[in-house]
């Protein structure tokens, strides 16, 4: 198996105002002289706060990404942001096919591969989202809801570099309930092979993120699971002290 270095990755979804920079300042005196830590860190604020967060996070490790991002690089399209915005305002990343925007704003596996394309041709890294809502779970369907969503989702050109997966069972974002680290280990194996089936080596080295209520009390558990590759972090990534409680993980 490909050695692939971890990502731990906050999406603070719709929170946060510039008050929240001094718990990134937190966050970075923490980080700061862990050169033994065995993952990177991103940050994925609303796009308000993308050029303040990142300012805030200079000279560290930390990374910058947004939550989503239009398919299109300029146009009239109101309220929405491109890929291109992002890399402008200093992201690296972009969330995109959340489950929650898959859900609120009925986006297709083709909208979100149309994104993904976008992040790519920005120069930013994808990380697009996976995975199955509670009757789908319930009704046995997992692993064909996750190879349908990952054949739609992902651009032909997807690469190690350019485009991790993050999974995100629906059922457990939110709820306190979360799989045990044999139904992880089930789900993230099937992804794997599915990488692998079409991307070759580049899916073997591809990340895959575990996300829905990643805690620091149950992070090194199950960021410990074969390919577990780090977390998407909802709620635990507002504050310093638990994001750092998850990052730990990693020393």
């Amino acid at each position: 198996m490909a050695r692939v270095k971890a990502l731990v990755a906050g999406n603070w979804k719709m929170n946060g105002e510039k008050a929240s920079k001094k718990e990134v300042t937190a966050l970075v005196r923490k980080l700061a002289g862990k050169k033994k830590l065995a993952c990177d860190v991103l940050i994925c604020p609303p796009a308000t706060l993308v050029g303040l967060v990142k300012e805030a996070v200079r000279g560290s490790k930390i990374a910058i990404g947004g939550q989503d991002c239009h398919a299109k690089e300029s146009g009239a399209h109101t309220g929405d942001i491109s890929a291109e915005m992002l890399k402008d305002a200093g992201a690296t990343h972009v969330i995109v096919g959340h489950s929650e925007r898959r859900a609120d704003h009925g986006e297709t596996d083709a909208a979100v591969r149309a994104k993904a394309e976008a992040a790519h041709r920005a120069g930013l890294t994808a990380i697009v989202c996976v995975g199955e809502t509670e009757a789908e779970r319930d009704a046995g369907a997992t692993l064909k809801v996750i190879r349908s969503q990952l054949k739609g989702s992902l651009p032909d050109a997807a690469a190690a570099k350019t485009t991790v997966i993050a999974y995100e069972p629906v059922w457990a974002i939110g709820t306190g309930r979360t799989p045990t680290p044999e139904d992880v280990a089930r789900v993230h194996a099937a992804i794997r092979n599915v990488l692998e089936a079409r991307f070759g080596a580049e899916g073997a080295k591809m990340r895959i993120l575990y996300g829905g209520s990643v805690k620091p009390a149950n992070a090194k558990e199950l960021m410990a699971v074969p390919n577990v590759n780090g977390a998407l972090v909802g709620g635990a990534s507002l504050k310093a002290d638990d994001f750092w409680g998850i990052i730990s993980a990693y020393l």
